[in-house]
């Protein structure tokens, strides 16, 4: 793929940064991990930060670390990646969906209290394509209703709320670190805190459920192998050194696209929502009710455009709907975002930013004239659409009979090459172009 979706942005110093480990004895549990875990809590404005392998390991430890358990209710959006809604199945918890905003494609604030029962423990709520929720109401609902606050934040790193960095909100956040991230550990995640003994029994569960006072193979506590190891630590400090200048030209690469498809008929760019700065973990457009997605995607990736359908609703996965019965309709904003959305590339140097931006235009364009019957890839045109063209034709001054034969070509197939075996006598270049048989390319 000429332009594919993500690509991690790997430079000399992380390489020589992961290198050092290998050429030390200490491969897992030694100071890189733990220095990234104090970089990044400093970052991100927390006390508290434990490296994991995955955001969804940090995700399922605060879970835990909550005591959220077998029946407990946890508000969240259907729209997001699974592992958001998963991490409350790990503990047999119960994902209580709630429709999204339509402008911020995050969980709608104003329809948490018709979700709350007895049962409601917590909000778990997303920061979806890196664009933080509107957490003034979201912290108003929580502290009406006695809910504790998770804040999934894997897509949202350097993002803020009221100049404020998410992560910091909630009684404790996950951020993730997989290749298509902001920024990378190869597999990798981190819970943040400010609260010290979610901070220590997170810490204690990703290592087997021991702890900095057990003895050798003590453990107090279930836990897990949620590990993070010290060459991943150490390329996520590395990459974590440069992680505004990466933010920067993610931004920077949006902003061409907002300019570039801004007035293009058929998509719309993500809101721009007030108050906020959005990390951009990828780049996300609406395109407008009624268009195909599939055919603009097919396009795309026939001229070597990677492109995706960002998110499926988690209702409406096999699992969910054998669980709990969802079906089409329980959530009509999330159904209606989740199909018209379509993630483009992010990362690509300026020099190529015109022609993915100009394909992407010329796609939507087909699939509009497409749709109006217009046949702009060559196809079999109908004998009404032949006749137009002929009308225009004998209408103009000039150009009457290279319309005429632009016509013919469209309303029939062109005849297919026969590629001649390299033994193949030449001889006769009548006969070569009578049989269209040519040399196969050396």
């Amino acid at each position: 793929m000429a332009y594919p979706l993500s690509r991690p942005e790997i430079s000399p110093e992380d390489i020589t940064a992961v290198n050092e480990v290998l050429k030390g004895p200490v491969l897992a549990l030694g100071p890189r991990c733990e220095a990234f875990e104090n970089a990044f809590a400093e970052y991100i404005g927390t006390t508290y930060a434990v490296a994991v392998n995955s955001g969804t390991s940090a995700l399922h430890l605060a879970v835990r670390a909550l005591d959220i358990g077998e029946g407990d209710e946890v508000i969240t959006t259907p729209f997001s990646f699974v592992a958001s809604a998963n991490c409350m199945l790990f503990e047999r918890a119960v994902p209580k969906f709630v429709d999204i905003d339509p402008e911020t494609l995050n969980i709608d604030p104003s329809r948490i209290s018709a979700a709350v029962t007895e049962k409601t423990k917590a909000l778990l709520v997303v920061h979806v394509f890196g664009q933080p929720c509107d957490m003034k109401r979201i912290e108003e609902a929580a502290a009406e209703y006695d809910l504790a606050i998770i804040e999934d934040a894997c897509e949202a790193i350097g993002a803020t709320c009221g100049g404020v960095k998410v992560g910091t909100f909630g009684e404790a956040a996950a951020f993730g670190f997989y290749p298509n991230k902001q920024m990378t550990t190869g597999e990798g995640g981190m819970l943040v805190t400010d609260d010290g003994q979610i901070a220590e029994l997170a810490a204690s569960m990703r290592n087997q459920g021991r702890t900095r006072r057990s003895s050798w193979l003590e453990h107090e506590r279930l836990g897990y192998n949620y590990r993070l190891d010290e060459m991943s630590a150490a390329l996520g400090l590395s990459q974590l050194s440069r992680i505004d200048s990466i933010l920067a030209r993610r931004a920077q690469v949006a902003a061409w696209y907002r300019d570039a498809l801004g007035e293009v008929p058929g998509i719309e760019p993500l809101a721009e929502i007030e108050g906020t700065t959005r990390s951009w973990f990828v780049y996300v457009a609406l395109l407008e009710k009624g268009h195909t997605r599939s055919d603009v995607m097919e396009l795309l990736e026939n001229w070597g455009v990677a492109c995706r359908a960002y998110f499926p609703p988690i209702h409406l996965q096999p699992l969910y709907r054998d669980l709990f019965g969802y079906k089409i309709g329980d959530f009509p904003v999330t159904e209606d975002i989740a199909g018209r959305t379509l993630a483009l590339p992010l990362q690509f140097a300026r020099e190529k930013r015109r022609r993915v931006h100009s394909r992407a235009t010329r796609a939507l364009h087909q699939v509009r004239r497409r749709r109006r019957g217009d046949n702009p890839t060559g196809r079999r045109i109908c004998p009404e659409q032949f006749m137009r063209m002929i009308s225009a034709a004998r209408r103009t001054s000039t150009g009457g009979a290279r319309i005429w034969w632009a016509a013919r070509r469209r309303s029939r197939p062109r005849p297919a090459f026969r590629w001649a075996s390299p033994n193949t006598s030449l001889k006769s270049s009548a006969r070569s172009r009578c049989t269209r048989t040519r040399r196969p390319p050396t």
